[in-house]
Formats: C-alpha cells, sequence, structure tokens
C-alpha cells in the first residue's frame, strides 16, 4: 500500500477512503475535545476552588499558587506520556494508543469528582490530587501526538496545515465546554458551587469519554503508517532512534511554543486570577468573555490551519508570534480599565494572536519527523513545552503579581516568550519538509 498522499483511492474505493477520512478526523477532534475539556477543568478549578477546598488556612496567593502547583504536575508528566505512547504510537499503531488515552484521562478526571477535601482527610487530599493530575497530564501527553497524525495522515499532503488543524479544535472545544460547564453549575448552585457543585462538571467526563471511545473505535489506522507497517520499516526504539537523530528538531519543537503555550495559560487560566484578586471582579464576567473567545477559536483555528497551507506554515505562525508579544501590554492595559467590553476585547483578541499559531502548528512541528519515528518525536517536542513554557506560566504569573502587585513583569515576560519562539522559528527545518528516517529504524524489526 502507498501512503495516504498518493491519491485518495490507497486503501480501497474512493468512497470508503472519503469516509474514512472524515472518521479521522471527527475521532480525533471529538477525542482531543474531550481530553482538553478534562485538562482545562482542572485549571478553572485550579484558579476557583481547589484553593479552598484543598489548601485551606493558606495565605490568599499562597493557596493560589498551591493550586498551581499541582496543575504544574499535569504539565510535567505531559513528556512522559509523550514518551510512553509515542513508542507505542511508531510501534503498533495511532489508532490503539488513543484509546488508551481517552480511559486514562477520563478515569482520571471522574476520581477527581469524588476526591474528599482537605478537611475531609487531611493532607492525603492534595496529594492524591496531585497523583491524578499526574494521570491527566500523562493521558494528554499521548494524546496530542496520535490525534494529529489519525488526521493528518488522512489527509492529501497539499492540506496536511488544515488536515492537522481540526484536533487542534480540541483547545477551543475543551475550554468552551469545560468554561461553559463551570459557568452554569457557579450560577445554578451559588454557594454551594465551593462545597460540592464543582464536582458535577469532573464527573459529567464519564460521559464525554463512552462517546470518544464509540468514535473512535470505528476508525481505520492512518494509511501511512500502515504502510510503513507493510514495508516492515516500523522502527524497534522510535524513541530512542528520534532522539539520537533529530535532538535538535526536538528542542526547536519545544521552545517555538514558548509563545503560543505560556501565554496560552495566562489568558485562560491566570486571568481568572488576576479578575478576581487584584482586579476585585466577579467570575461570572471573565468566564463569559473566555466563552466567547474560545467560540471564536472554532473558526479561528482551522482559518489558520488552511492560511498555513497558502502561504506557509513559518509566515503564518510567525505573524502570530509578532502579534502576541506586541499585545503583552495592551493585554493588561484594557483588563486593568475594568471595562466590560475592553476586557471582552483583550481576552478575545489574546486568544485570536494565540490561534494564529495554533492551527498550523500541529503540521509544523509534525513534518519535521519521518513517518516511522513522528508520533515520538513530535509527540516529545509538542509535550517539552510543557515544562518550559505552559506550566511554569501561572505560577510565574501569580509570583511576579505576588512580589510586585503589578502586571509589568508578566508582560515582559510574554514578550521574552515570543523572543524565544521566533528565534526557534527561524532556525526549524522547513515545513513540509519531512526528513528521511535513519537506516537503522527504517531496517528494525516489527515486532514489540
Amino acid at each position: 500500500m502507498t501512503s495516504a498522499d498518493a491519491g485518495p483511492t490507497t486503501t480501497g474505493p474512493q468512497t470508503l477512503h472519503r469516509t474514512q477520512r472524515r472518521r479521522a478526523v471527527v475521532a480525533s477532534t471529538v477525542g482531543t475535545t474531550i481530553e482538553w475539556y478534562d485538562f482545562f477543568l482542572y485549571g478553572t478549578a485550579a484558579a476557583l476552588v481547589f484553593p479552598h477546598v484543598f489548601f485551606p488556612g493558606s495565605e490568599p496567593y499562597a493557596g493560589i499558587i498551591a493550586s498551581f502547583g499541582t496543575q504544574f504536575v499535569g504539565f510535567a508528566a505531559r513528556p512522559v506520556g509523550a514518551a510512553i505512547f509515542g513508542h507505542y504510537g511508531d510501534r503498533i499503531g495511532r489508532k490503539a494508543t488513543l484509546v488508551v488515552t481517552l480511559l486514562i484521562m477520563g478515569i482520571g478526571t471522574a476520581l477527581i469528582g469524588v476526591l474528599p477535601g482537605y478537611v475531609a482527610i487531611g493532607v492525603a487530599a492534595p496529594i492524591l490530587l496531585t497523583v491524578l493530575r499526574l494521570l491527566q497530564g500523562v493521558a494528554v501527553g499521548g494524546e496530542w501526538g496520535g490525534s494529529v497524525l489519525l488526521a493528518m495522515e488522512w489527509g492529501s499532503q497539499k492540506r496536511r496545515g488544515f488536515m492537522a488543524s481540526w484536533p487542534q479544535l480540541g483547545v477551543p472545544l475543551g475550554l468552551l465546554l469545560s468554561t461553559g460547564m463551570v459557568q452554569l453549575l457557579s450560577s445554578t448552585t451559588g454557594e454551594s458551587f465551593t462545597t460540592w457543585g464543582w464536582r458535577i462538571p469532573f464527573l459529567a467526563s464519564i460521559v464525554l469519554v463512552g462517546i470518544g471511545l464509540y468514535v473512535r473505535l470505528r476508525v481505520l489506522e492512518s494509511p501511512e503508517f500502515t504502510a510503513v507497517r507493510q514495508k516492515q520499516a516500523v522502527a524497534r526504539r522510535p524513541l530512542l532512534e528520534v532522539i539520537r537523530t533529530q535532538w535538535r528538531d526536538i528542542l526547536l519543537a519545544a521552545f517555538v511554543r514558548m509563545s503560543e503555550q505560556a501565554p496560552f495559560y495566562l489568558f485562560v487560566t491566570f486571568v481568572l486570577t488576576y479578575g478576581t484578586s487584584k482586579l476585585k471582579l466577579e467570575r461570572s464576567g471573565l468566564l463569559n468573555a473566555t466563552l466567547v473567545a474560545a467560540a471564536i477559536g472554532l473558526v479561528s483555528v482551522p482559518l489558520f490551519g488552511y492560511l498555513s497551507d497558502r502561504i506557509g506554515r513559518k509566515l503564518m505562525y510567525g505573524i502570530g508570534v509578532v502579534a502576541t508579544g506586541a499585545f503583552a501590554f495592551p493585554y493588561f492595559g484594557l483588563l486593568d480599565s475594568k471595562i466590560s467590553g475592553l476586557m471582552l476585547l483583550a481576552i478575545v483578541v489574546s486568544l485570536i494572536f494565540h490561534d494564529m499559531q495554533y492551527g498550523p502548528q500541529a503540521a509544523l512541528i509534525a513534518e519535521v519527523f519521518g513517518t516511522n519515528v513522528r508520533y515520538s518525536g513530535a509527540g516529545l517536542g509538542y509535550q517539552l513545552a510543557s515544562v518550559i513554557a505552559g506550566g511554569p506560566a501561572p505560577l510565574i504569573a501569580a509570583a511576579i503579581l505576588a512580589s510586585t502587585g503589578s502586571s509589568t513583569g508578566i508582560s515582559w515576560y510574554i514578550v521574552g516568550c515570543a523572543v524565544v519562539s521566533m528565534i526557534a522559528l527561524v532556525l526549524m527545518p522547513a515545513a513540509g519538509a519531512t526528513r528521511t528516517p535513519a537506516p537503522a529504524a527504517q531496517a528494525a524489526s516489527t515486532k514489540t
């Protein structure tokens, strides 16, 4: 069997190929939506609820920092998940690993929903919370690579940016669902939200996982990986192989995400802390603004993925990097005005600039690696950014705010992230120039 890029009949009749392509896109998007719903739900709860439930008695900012500290554990675990599931994704296929990651995430999230607080079981509560967050991080770490590759490898080479952007919709969809659930439960349960209302969105994850499993089990393995397996070119140790041959590309993939991931978690998570603690605003207004921005992302993410196919991935991504850095100071200036319209503008524009990078990002990173090590290489590079960008960002911002009482240092932090990303982007191989796998990887046995 030849690559999916060879034409619409690579896996059988044209109608079958089109059907499987649609299923691959739907399965990837639905799965990532559920994964990110669970992951973002934790972030929202970490800002609004967990300091009171799991870290009571702490000073206000100390409780917030401790809560974001448990959130960081999830980010730190993501490269571990990328390494584990990247290995098996390159060895046995994309589909099987995606079923496992979905189950791990769903079970971990549901258990958070029934976890007793500090008052009930003492220090065991934050410890167990950290363990469950660790499971979430491992699952998300393995999820991204498989979802993106399943969609991208079913599409044509000329539309890889657009096809790979669909699983990226899991971010705005997951953000929309998680924020919407928190907003709904917050308004309907009132003061009871911090005692039991917050648990319902976590428990609802079980229903979403059931839907995701149904969709994913109906899609076939990607034709590109199937071709690799038929040629007996499956790498024996894909993770070690890609680290040995393309370690620079892995690091560049991580650093190119600095201006996308670090600011993103300030824009959707830390903004809740900044708005409620520093500006003394109601959380409902901030959550509503985030909902609007996430809804716009349903259009902007695939749009910028499509544009990257037209004007080039590096150019599209670079525009987003520059825009994010330039908006760092205006963003907090608009928030500090406390004018609802200007605050909405700040939150919406910040996520549009994020989407300029996030839309083309999957293909930008994945195309650097050969098919038989792509899950490992792309996943590891993508998730390493969680340790240097996404995970530390709320912690750094909270520490800056606690020590200075000002957002100026946070804005400079965003600018610094943009500079790092631009340097990495310039050094990255040209988008679309897939590397030839190393001979050792091609000749390796297909046995696990």
